[in-house]
């Protein structure tokens, strides 16, 4: 919607045009709240950290395999779990950072 749609929000008449483009642009809005709201479901998932570290957890074991390190399978365990501390935490550390910075 374009500066011109929106000043005629404010005027006194509205076309019936202008009524579709604003239904249009409040449909694209809820589309893109949707995405945003499944991106941030996704991004918070237990599924998610238990894919990444599996394939973290792989990922080093061919590695460490690879180069002859000595016992690869206990060893890929060091960098996995903290992944996974991380992810626990890292969220209890953003929601101190974000009462800090948004505090009214």
């Amino acid at each position: 919607m374009n500066e011109k749609k929106v000043s005629k929000l404010f005027g006194n008449e509205l076309s019936a045009w202008d009524i579709v483009d604003m239904k249009e642009y409040i449909e694209q809005i809820h589309e893109r709240n949707r995405r945003v709201e499944a991106d941030k479901s996704w991004e918070t998932s237990k599924t998610r950290r238990v894919v990444i570290s599996l394939m973290t957890y792989f990922t080093v074991v061919l590695f460490l395999w690879l180069i002859e390190a000595p016992r690869p399978f206990v060893n890929a365990l060091v960098p996995t779990l903290g992944f996974i501390l991380s992810t626990l935490t890292l969220s209890g550390l953003k929601k101190i950072w974000l009462r800090s910075v948004y505090r009214k």
